[in-house]
């Protein structure tokens, strides 16, 4: 009897994005192992050396060298392929080596791109230092005003680029309305869609290109290792990007494919009961703060349109305080929550933006994003909601709340 491991495409792609999150892109060895392989080796060996020409010149299937291709990496790539529904994907050491190679592979001297003004601030630094170093303009613009995005276009400009929900303000951008404007203008789009997960929303879907992830948040889940992935269709993946991974390295290892590929077994029940504890909390903390930014609260600015692109309103909120010593004195009152600047854990975590990851932005650059000094970004975890309520309920009568 034939068994399915989930490298037949025209079954797999039938399931639904909980079930290829668990059986995805599964191969098994010759032992029939439930659990995926990990292959720990950094080369390969060939029966012959007219084996290894025939690999080399890409006329024989195989690996050549784990900087290329890893089984386990392998089987990782094609199960976030097939849950974003996109033809092919590639997955990197880090969320921001993914980031990094997607526009580089792309992307020449005399080259524009239009980017989102809400993003994580590495992802700032890309679009704002590194870019013009070689030569590539970038245009920042509100990303909610979907006419912002139309009136940048410019005869070189290549393509789109931000995140729904963006890092830490919460942004939306309609995706459909920004993917048929850079159609139509023959612009590609990268979407950095960490936030969310193909569990809560699939860009592509709305006419996305590219899609890009750090797989060390909600992927993994657990604060456990680092990755990244891009996703898109096989000839840019396969013939624009792959050049550019194959010579600059930016490998992801067979140990952190294969936490991964963990994680992503119990990723849709991990962010769907995060997502309601995180509106739990939410409304909790609505009234409580002079300011709060969750996508799945009606209070929210654009929470009709969050809802209609996402299953739900994700695990992360921003919460807004009088400065940055009250932010301080109301972390530093936590008792349950931890500080820290990672997000998509199961543990509930909070970080000063301002101070942290966006701390290598200039004071107007972060003012033009929202990030203010009394900004706290909030993710919630799988404690019991309650808990992680009466514990910031402690910390703001602290802080003076």
């Amino acid at each position: 009897m034939k068994r399915l491991t989930g490298q037949d495409r025209a079954v797999t792609s039938r399931w639904r994005p909980a079930t290829q999150a668990v059986r995805g892109g599964t191969a098994r060895s010759e032992y029939g192992e439930t659990s995926e392989a990990l292959f720990l080796t950094s080369g390969y060996a060939y029966d012959c050396a007219a084996d290894a020409a025939a690999r080399f010149a890409g006329e024989q299937q195989g690996m050549t060298y784990s900087r290329l291709q890893n089984p386990t990496v392998e089987m990782l790539e094609k199960r976030i392929a097939l849950m974003e529904g996109a033809e092919s994907a590639r997955c990197m050491a880090t969320g921001m080596a993914a980031m990094t190679a997607a526009l580089l592979c792309q992307l020449s001297q005399g080259d524009h791109i239009v980017a989102g003004r809400a993003a994580f601030g590495s992802c700032r630094w890309l679009t704002d230092t590194l870019l013009p170093r070689f030569g590539i303009e970038t245009t920042i613009v509100d990303g909610t005003r979907n006419d912002a995005w139309a009136e940048a276009i410019r005869p070189n400009t290549k393509l789109f680029f931000f995140e729904t929900p963006a890092n830490p303000t919460l942004d939306i951008v309609d995706l459909a309305a920004v993917c048929d404007i850079a159609k139509k203008a023959g612009v590609l789009t990268l979407v950095d869609n960490a936030f969310a997960t193909p569990m809560l929303q699939r860009p592509m879907d709305y006419g996305a290109d590219i899609v890009a992830y750090s797989a060390t948040k909600m992927m993994d889940g657990q604060g456990r290792v680092l990755a990244g992935a891009v996703c898109g269709p096989e000839e840019f993946i396969e013939k624009t990007l792959l050049s550019f991974t194959r010579n600059t390295g930016p490998t992801l290892s067979a140990f952190n494919a294969w936490v991964v590929l963990k994680g992503l077994e119990t990723l849709d029940l991990r962010i769907r009961r995060q997502s309601e504890n995180a509106l739990a909390v939410a409304s909790f903390l609505e009234g409580r703060v002079p300011r709060l930014l969750y996508p799945g609260l009606a209070s929210h600015p654009q929470h009709a349109l969050a809802m209609a692109q996402m299953q739900a309103g994700g695990t992360i909120l921003s919460l807004f305080v009088e400065d940055r010593r009250q932010a301080h004195a109301l972390l530093d009152a936590l008792e349950l929550v931890d500080i820290s600047n990672n997000i998509g854990d199961s543990r509930s975590l909070m970080t000063h933006p301002a101070s942290t990851t966006h701390a290598g932005l200039s004071a107007e650059v972060r003012a033009e994003m929202g990030v203010t000094e009394g900004m706290l970004r909030l993710n919630v975890g799988l404690e019991d909601p309650l808990d992680v309520i009466d514990d910031l309920d402690r910390a703001l009568k602290a802080a003076g709340l």
